[in-house]
């Protein structure tokens, strides 16, 4: 991945110059946890964003190897200084940087930043849980809410001691039992397929969590502990 990473951070110099503000990578490519058909999720910042930039990027990552596999964000400096400071903790937190400094980019980001996105993590995970109980019942859709787990509690530890803990295993080791349960859920829920039985109590153990976890970041606003 660094030589990839190092490839195109070369081909956006050329075709973007010196408005190229910052490049990296995030998920699990960049905390070394990928599988070989993982996602390669390229975060690339510029200046300014036009349709014909998103154009032009667009037919650079056609050059690109594993091309199939490429995601992630483009934007501009300007938007990103003013994103919305939940979204944005967990975005800075977890991308690596192989060209320039996000800090310099964005706001300082502190603990009740941290509250706020596990908040929101949270809420969607519950919202999500209640929809796949009621009524699509997906398998690949509770896989995903048990990934996005791990980036609330990343949050949560966050808020609770001021840390960022980059790798999911060490994570673990750290995490209250109640809170390290979800990381053994998010293998198990990957691996599900028709189990109805499996599916439910999965989605229990989520809704249970997120539940608790709305009301303690929720009770806490405002508080720096």
């Amino acid at each position: 991945m660094r030589e990839w990473m190092e490839e195109l951070v070369a081909r956006l110099q050329e075709t973007f110059g010196a408005r190229l503000r910052f490049a990296g990578l995030q998920g699990s490519r960049a905390r070394g946890e990928a599988g070989p058909e993982s996602d390669i999720d390229a975060v690339v910042i510029l200046d300014a964003v036009s349709i014909q930039d998103i154009r032009a990027y667009r037919a650079l990552l056609e050059t690109m190897p594993e091309r199939e596999k490429v995601c992630g964000f483009f934007g501009a400096a300007a938007e990103l200084a003013r994103w919305d400071r939940a979204d944005l903790f967990q975005f800075v937190h977890d991308t690596l940087s192989f060209y320039g400094e996000l800090s310099a980019l964005t706001p300082p980001l502190g603990r009740e930043d941290a509250r706020r996105a596990a908040l929101k993590g949270a809420c969607d995970i519950y919202h999500g849980c209640v929809h796949g109980l009621l009524f699509d019942r997906n398998p690949a859709v509770l896989a995903a809410l048990y990934k996005m787990s791990a980036f609330a509690l990343r949050a949560k530890y966050f808020w609770q001691t001021g840390e960022y803990v980059f790798r999911t295993d060490d994570l673990k080791a750290r995490l209250a039992p109640a809170d390290a349960c979800l990381l053994d859920g998010r293998e198990a829920a990957r691996a599900l397929t028709d189990d109805a039985s499996a599916f439910e109590a999965l989605s229990e153990r989520l809704l249970l969590w997120s539940g608790d976890a709305i009301r303690e970041l929720s009770a806490a606003n405002g508080s720096d502990t």
